[in-house]
């Protein structure tokens, strides 16, 4: 027996206790849960039992960042029991024209867990044990610390917006927002040889920003980012104000890289700004190889990922600490551990 969360409905999720099947899929490994985190994504899920228009048909786990130990390798070669890996939550089909082209963020058909756009939908990783297709997971060093190993999703979406967007060794960026991403945006950028900035409503989420590398911090009511002043802007908040924000401080011909998900909104929109100034914007999703770059990057170590660490709660008390998050008590990121 195993404990598994369940989102039943909107903020209300159910812990149950089950067993794993008899058999496991030739293509799977049987995993045993290092450490998950819970991502916007699963925050929209959790507070409307639906995101980005796509509405869940029936309850799941949800969860799609986390690493994990290999309880049955299955035979597959390069795996053996007891092995940490990183988990690629990304399951395309391999063989359409944006497979082959590495493009697996475009797959038409790949499959995610614990949301809505699969279907039928596939659990996610709020439970101790699960399976997942070997392609989908990269062995790592025993000496990675599985807290950290857990960003390795989050951070490689950052890292490919931030790619997306052009980022270059001694540019001027801003980063919208100090949300887990923002943070990981930060850290991409910084990365890439820019000098990076932010803004944010907290001033401990700037505080978080400093400490993984941005040299300056714009309280949103207090202080404002200069104008015409940045190569590039991430827009990192899903706040349609500081997409505008973006558009004010971005220089003539800079880009604006989209890494949130901008829900719908009544906001008006700054769009003479683009033209005026020939912005650039380019939206981003999921990533392509950045995957194996985030892990690489986390197997370096050279990254203080427990300054982004907000808490860490047990899968039995998934509930609660979704509720953490979704009350805004939260600076960086929130872990899920077994029990």
């Amino acid at each position: 027996m195993y404990v598994k969360s369940l989102l039943a409905s909107a903020r209300d999720i159910k812990i149950e206790q089950v067993e794993m099947p008899s058999d496991l899929a030739p293509e799977a490994l049987r995993l045993r849960l290092a450490t998950a985190s819970i991502c916007g994504t699963d925050m929209h899920y959790y507070r409307h039992f639906s995101n980005a228009g796509f509405t869940l048909d029936y309850p799941v786990t949800l969860g799609h960042e986390a690493c994990a130990y290999v309880v049955n390798a299955s035979g597959h070669e390069g795996f053996n029991v007891g092995d940490l890996v990183a988990i690629n939550p990304v399951i395309p089909c391999g063989v359409c024209k944006k497979c082959s082209t590495g493009d697996i963020n475009m797959c038409a058909t790949k499959r995610f867990p614990g949301s809505a756009t699969t279907k039928p939908h596939i659990d996610g990783f709020f439970r101790e044990q699960f399976d997942f297709p070997a392609r989908c997971c990269r062995k790592v060093s025993p000496d990675v610390s599985p807290d950290h190993l857990t960003f390795a999703e989050p951070l490689a979406c950052a890292m490919h917006s931030v790619n997306r967007a052009n980022v270059t060794i001694g540019q001027k960026v801003l980063v919208t927002g100090c949300g887990p991403m923002g943070l990981l945006a930060t850290i991409a950028a910084v990365t890439k040889g820019a000098e990076v900035d932010v803004t944010d409503l907290k001033n401990e989420a700037i505080s978080a920003a400093e400490q993984v590398g941005a040299k300056r911090g714009f309280q949103i009511g207090s202080a404002t980012p200069p104008d015409n002043a940045y190569d590039v802007v991430i827009e990192a908040s899903g706040s349609p104000y500081a997409y505008n924000q973006a558009l004010a401080a971005v220089r003539k011909q800079g880009v604006i890289g989209v890494l949130s998900l901008i829900q719908p909104s009544d906001v008006p929109i700054n769009l003479h700004l683009k033209a005026l100034k020939e912005v650039t914007s380019v939206g981003s999703i999921l990533f392509t190889h950045e995957f194996d770059d985030a892990v690489t990057l986390i197997e370096n170590g050279t990254v203080n990922f427990e300054a982004i660490t907000a808490a860490r709660y047990p899968v039995s008390e998934t509930g609660a600490a979704c509720s953490f998050m979704a009350d805004g008590h939260a600076v960086g990121k929130v872990l899920i551990k077994p029990d």
